[in-house]
Parts: C-alpha cells; structure tokens; sequence
C-alpha cells in the first residue's frame, strides 16, 4: 500500500457501502457553515477471539442522544447504525480500528434553520493508534490548565458530542501544544476542573477517586463510565463532585480517559509534578483491568465487547489460519 492510498477501502454512508474516495460533501452543506453535525468515537479492539467493538450500544445510544437534542431525526434506527458499524469493520478487514459514525445535515437548504436540509449519516473507520502517544500510558503527559473555559451552561449542550464543541476544543489543544504542552484541562464557567480537550479528568486524592460531575460542562463518556464500574469493583470510593482547580496539584494522581486516550496518567499540570512523577498505582491498576477485559484476556463480565464477525466465519477464519 503506498503512502497516498486511503486508510481504509470502504465508507457507509446512508446504507450502502462506497469507495474511500467517493465519501464527499457539497461545500453548500449547511453542516459546513454552521457546524450542525454530531458524531461519536469508538474502538473496536483486537482479541483473541477475533475483533471487538467496545460498548457499541452505549456510544450508538449516546449519538441518538445527541441527535434529540439537536432535532435531527436519524434516517436509521439504532440497531441498524449498530449494524452498520460491525459490517463497516468486516468490509475492510480489520483486526482493529478507530470507529466514527457522523450524522450531519447536508446539502438542501441555506441560513440557520436546518430543519430542511437533509441528514446524511457516515460511518468511517480506520487504524488509529495511542491519541497522546503509546509511552504517555506509562510515564504520563505534561498539560496545563487553559485559558479557555467550557462553555458554559445553556450556551452549547456539553452533553451532546456536537462537532461545534470542538471548536472549543481545538482553541484549548492549539493553546496547550503551542505553549510546549501535550493537551489543555478546561474549567467550567464557574472555575471548577471541566474536562480536556477530548478527555475526561480523574483526580485520586487519600485514596478516593474525584471526577467533575457532568454539570461542569462534561461529555458522558464511555470510557469515564467503564472506568467509574472498574473502580466501584475494586473497592476504590469514587465521587462526582465540582473539583476546584488548585486540587489538580496536590493531587495523588491524575489521570484522563477517553475512547482515543483511554485511560492515560498525567505527568504534570502547569510544569508541577503529580504525585511522585509517575504513574500511580491506582491508575496502573485500571489500566491494567482496563486493557485485559478489552483485549479478551479477561472475562468480559459486564458484556461490554461486541464480536465484529458472526460465529460461522469466525469458526470458518480459524479453521483456515
């Protein structure tokens, strides 16, 4: 495969299979002048039982919960866009891969009513590594706390995973990488700890897990709920409650979670070092769950992985390796 070839073959888009290339968008689009489009982030992991998709019904729930919020009518039911994630895996090969399904409206009608213009629905996939990079799940990243909030209450949903948020989130990731860090933690309109630009913050203090609650201008995520279970059933205390800032520097440990970073430990906020400098038990010991429940070496006990490949042609697969 040459270095201009596509990262993967084939694209869904409003249910049918097309080439990589073929996935275009009219620049009238009213989703490109007004930012009206929602999307989700999944992984589908390699196991030994063949490809998984994490918690694929949770993220399609979450999509279809975004969609209500913003009165976009998804053409598709959510067990057909499940589908339809799990074909778009099979179709192109992949033992493991980074899923974004996309809703948006698309080209029809212009001005700020979107209620005529049409939705189209994508569902795109492709090989993705480690978000901050596979040494950062060991020995952390450098961040700081922006400069920009979240938006703040009845501004922009927070709980909806809008594309338009992420304008908020590139300015907080641009300051932060200009500035010689990794990623940028936001607070919320009121100075309480928010999230990342992609992520959501953990904070381990005398032994107790602290995470922002989801009024600070927090995404539900996906991997923050997993975590949260994985913890209780550790016999870790886990609270949701408003984090002042000053308490990301005295913490114990800090560390994000996200499809794209997984659970991945902070080294260091504003240039002060966490804890002792390196990744701390606590978040160790959740990775460490973490990855063997999505990688198949553990029970999958909460039924959080969904096979990519029907039982025949798995069994047809390892009879032919």
């Amino acid at each position: 495969m040459s270095s201009n070839a596509p990262p993967a073959e084939k694209i869904w888009h409003n249910g049918q299979l097309i080439a990589w290339e073929d996935a275009t968008v009219h620049v009238m689009s009213h989703t490109i002048h007004y930012g009206s489009s929602l999307f989700e982030g999944i992984r589908c992991y390699k196991t030994s039982r063949g490809p998984a998709v994490f918690r694929l019904d949770r993220h399609v729930e979450r999509l279809f919960d975004s969609c209500k919020i913003y009165r976009m009518d998804v053409p598709f039911s959510e067990g057909e866009i499940g589908q339809a994630i799990l074909d778009i895996v099979r179709a192109n090969h992949l033992e493991e891969c980074y899923i974004r399904p996309l809703v948006f409206r698309g080209y029809g009608t212009f001005g700020v009513n979107p209620l005529q213009a049409p939705v189209e629905v994508y569902v795109v996939v492709w090989k993705w590594g480690k978000y901050l990079g596979e040494e950062a799940l060991e020995k952390g990243v450098d961040v700081c706390v922006s400069s920009w909030a979240r938006m703040a209450p009845n501004t922009l949903p927070a709980l909806a995973k809008a594309s338009a948020n992420y304008m908020n989130s590139q300015l907080i990731k641009m300051e932060a990488v200009k500035n010689g860090y990794v990623e940028g933690i936001a607070l919320d309109a009121e100075g309480y700890v928010s999230e990342g630009s992609g992520e959501n913050i953990f904070v381990v203090r005398h032994g107790r897990i602290l995470t922002p609650p989801l009024g600070s201008s927090v995404l539900s995520g996906v991997t923050r709920d997993s975590v949260m279970t994985l913890a209780r059933e550790q016999g870790i205390e886990v609270r949701e409650e408003p984090i002042p800032r000053e308490l990301l520097y005295i913490a114990e440990e800090v560390f994000f979670t996200g499809t794209a970073v997984e659970i991945t430990p902070i080294h260091s906020i504003d240039r002060i070092e966490i804890g002792s400098g390196r990744r701390g038990p606590i978040t160790a010991q959740l990775q460490e769950e973490f990855f063997a429940i999505t990688q198949g070496e553990k029970e999958d006990r909460h039924g959080w992985l969904t096979p990519v490949l029907p039982r025949r042609e798995k069994a047809v697969e390892e009879t032919v390796k």
